[in-house]
């Protein structure tokens, strides 16, 4: 038996550490009512969810610890995992997932052919119709003139003719006028 480690004290530090936690616990325990009627519902079922993973903890560490293994079979495990499902809950209410921006287009073309279809009949709307088409026709056009890169005035001029095919084209112009010319002397 003197190969057998003395626990004694570990035994000492566990009791002073339970007597500790169950001090800490007694207020939380002993009017958990009367705390949770001053406060907000949300926090209120904070309250009362810590408070009951506290004590399912310490039962799970209690059964782990007189039966080992065996603990992760219990009930008391799976009352922490609904516990810890309530704390997500709680979390969700606090922070919501930002919502999903929208990617919908509407599609005007169509909705322009639907609207001529079904409203065709009626003069006052069909004009409308047709002037609203007309200016966004009329915006469309401003805004390709817009986004041009480089105007027609500034493009750079040639100041002779230069010997690529577009001189080519010209003397074959050229010479096909002077045969007309000719054929008709």
């Amino acid at each position: 038996m003197t190969d057998v480690k003395d626990i004694t004290p570990d035994l000492d530090r566990l009791d002073n550490q339970l007597d500790d936690l169950e001090e800490k616990l007694q207020p939380l325990l002993g009017n958990l009512e009367g705390m949770a009627s001053q406060l907000p519902l949300l926090d209120k079922a904070k309250l009362f969810s810590l408070t009951a993973y506290a004590i399912e903890s310490l039962m799970f560490s209690s059964l782990k610890l007189n039966e080992g293994n065996e603990a992760q079979t219990q009930a008391v495990l799976t009352e922490l995992k609904r516990i810890q499902q309530y704390f997500g809950k709680i979390k969700n209410i606090e922070s919501p997932p930002e919502p999903e921006t929208r990617t919908l287009t509407i599609n005007q073309e169509a909705t322009a052919r639907i609207l001529k279809a079904d409203l065709g009949d009626n003069k006052t709307i069909s004009s409308k119709l047709a002037e609203k088409i007309a200016e966004e026709r009329a915006k469309a056009l401003l805004k390709s003139f817009e986004n041009r890169k480089r105007p027609a005035e500034e493009s750079p001029v040639p100041s002779q003719p230069s010997t690529s095919a577009e001189g080519k084209d010209k003397n074959k112009k050229k010479q096909k006028k002077n045969k007309k010319n000719k054929s008709k002397n």
